[in-house]
């Protein structure tokens, strides 16, 4: 079986990066492509967007190992401490009908994040070849994807609002993913809740000017917002939304 398409997002909160990697996941989905979904931003919320209960997190495992060396209380059934935690990230891999969920969480109080970005590579080395994609919604920055917890990067994603300032803090991202060295296969910009869908000549022009490749241009969908006030997941829309109608898009920019 051969290596999956790593698909990494990136973006400043409150572009909607979560929403549309979650549309993404049950789009690939749809078309019968098997998919990890992976939520690598430890305040996790990329469950409530595919509407499903979030499953024990890798920063449980961490905090119930911290917790047992703390108080002193042995590792059950006489495993080692590497065993036990592979026994319990067993539970972390949430199994739906047509994608699988895997959540990194977060540790409690100030505790680093090193072992849990460890055990989130891990999982991810261990389950990769079972997908065909593997979908990764991070944190704001670049931080977490630069610490190595994925085999590759195929594919970067940066989504941006449709500001000026928005695109301008993306090409920020983009400079900051060379000086890294993440070296993607391919990098595209999304610009999402663009009004009707188009993006005025200034946009277009800065995003020139920022030297971005555009992948796609998502518009401002009134249903996302009914949904999420609703308490819905906004990746079950119909295929009619605007938001799903122009995924078509985005998928076409993947396969080039």
């Amino acid at each position: 079986m051969s290596a999956p398409v790593v698909i990494a997002f990136a973006g400043k909160g409150g572009t909607g990066k979560t929403t549309v990697s979650g549309i993404l996941v049950r789009y690939l989905a749809s078309l019968g492509k098997r998919v990890l979904a992976v939520d690598a931003d430890p305040n996790s919320n990329l469950n409530e967007v595919l509407g499903v209960e979030l499953p024990t997190t890798l920063g449980d495992v961490r905090e119930n190992l911290a917790g047992r060396e703390k108080s002193g209380e042995p590792i059950p059934g006489g495993m080692t401490k590497a065993e036990f935690a592979e026994f319990a990230m067993g539970d972390c891999l949430c199994e739906e009908d047509d994608y699988d969920l895997l959540v990194m969480g977060r540790t409690q109080g100030q505790g680093c994040y090193c072992f849990v970005n460890g055990l989130l590579k891990t999982q991810i080395e261990r389950y990769a070849k079972s997908y065909d994609y593997i979908v990764v919604d991070n944190e704001a920055g670049l931080e977490h994807i630069s610490r190595g917890t994925l085999p590759h990067i195929d594919i970067l994603l940066l989504v941006s609002d449709c500001s000026r300032r928005g695109i301008q803090a993306v090409g920020r991202l983009s400079q900051m993913a060379k000086e890294l060295r993440l070296e993607p296969k391919s990098e595209g910009l999304i610009v999402n809740m663009a009004p009707s869908g188009e993006l005025a000549q200034g946009i277009l022009d800065e995003i020139a000017a920022q030297e971005l490749n555009l992948a796609a241009v998502l518009p401002r969908d009134n249903a996302v917002y009914e949904a999420d006030a609703e308490g819905q997941p906004s990746s079950a829309l119909p295929d009619t939304s605007a938001i799903k109608s122009a995924m078509g898009q985005l998928y076409a920019f993947l396969l080039s």
